[in-house]
């Protein structure tokens, strides 16, 4: 493995050694002219069937057309079969860098929390960067958004129990429209989930720094998705908060937040920042950081011990959330 300027936290056994089985079929440093290449089906990692989604058979899984800001988005809907309604909703924003995925993409795991614990889910299929700069992604997110809150009694869902989730840039998503949200005063939101979330285009942090070249998803990467996003602003003074989450001057009257992060990526420190600055403006934020853990850890060794306690603790959070 590339080594970095500045020591970092050593991976955990199982993360080093799924690192090392990837190799090169995986590099740490995305750049702009590999965005077609990835773009392309991977028969290792096929996106999630609807049979697999239903949860044999505990969910019943729909495809939707929903209006968007700039046309009709295409949304999947996962809806408990023999729960009683309403129920909460949770509305995913998949990751992938601003550049990659779809509405299935992270959406195996939250189709486990609805099983679990009864949930409506709703993924949005959003506009990818560089074709659709900011702000195409994040208002075809909060379009859906509204479309979920507005449409709760036909979807067996509880508006006032909408939950944002998402991992990665879909994490810095669904801090974008808890901001949104916040400040449109359309939807009340009653929690986010943040999962490694992507939420600072400076790309300016020690752990950024620390991981330059090493594990997934490095500093060259996090400036090719923000600078996909963003063009020739990224970096720059003016950066909406609204697509970088980390610029919002103001985090007061955000719902409670769930934030976890690997203590051996790009994310943490901008990540712990984040709940810290909750926390600062009165807020209820709950942190986790994986020791040894790289980006996206719990997805390339889902069996490893840190990968099962941080899924489960996600799921736990949502139980206590929802049951107040």
């Amino acid at each position: 493995m590339p080594t970095t300027s500045l020591p970092r936290p050593p991976f955990d056994p199982h993360v080093a050694a799924a690192l090392d089985a990837v190799g090169e079929a995986l590099p740490s440093s995305l750049t702009p002219e590999m965005i077609p290449l990835l773009r392309r089906p991977n028969p290792l990692m096929p996106p999630p069937s609807d049979d697999e989604l239903s949860q044999g058979g505990v969910l019943d899984v729909s495809t939707r057309t929903v209006p968007g800001p700039d046309g009709d988005l295409e949304v999947i809907v996962l809806r408990p079969t023999a729960a009683e309604a309403p129920l909460p909703a949770v509305l995913h924003t998949h990751g992938g860098g601003m550049i990659l995925g779809d509405a299935r993409s992270g959406l195996l795991e939250v189709a486990g929390w609805a099983a679990e614990l009864g949930l409506v889910v709703v993924s949005v299929d959003y506009r990818l960067a560089p074709e659709t700069p900011h702000p195409g992604p994040v208002e075809d997110c909060y379009a859906a958004l509204v479309w979920t809150a507005r449409h709760a009694a036909e979807l067996g869902a509880e508006p006032a129990r909408i939950v944002v989730a998402g991992a990665s840039a879909g994490g810095g998503l669904a801090a974008a429209l808890a901001l949104m949200a916040r400040d449109r005063g359309e939807v009340a939101l009653a929690g986010q989930v943040l999962i490694y979330p992507m939420l600072d285009d400076r790309s300016e942090t020690v752990s950024a720094q620390q991981m330059a070249g090493v594990g997934v998803w490095d500093r060259t990467s996090n400036q090719t998705g923000w600078g996909a996003l963003l063009g020739d602003a990224v970096g720059g003074p003016d950066v909406s908060p609204y697509a970088a989450p980390a610029r919002a001057t103001d985090l007061s009257g955000l719902p409670p937040a769930f934030i976890d992060v690997a203590s051996a990526e790009t994310f943490r420190d901008e990540d712990v920042a984040y709940a810290s600055r909750i926390w600062a403006a009165g807020g209820v934020a709950e942190l986790h950081v994986w020791p040894g853990g790289c980006h996206g850890f719990d997805l390339f060794v889902p069996d490893a011990p840190i990968s099962q306690a941080a899924r489960a603790s996600r799921v736990a959070w949502l139980r206590r959330l929802l049951a107040g």
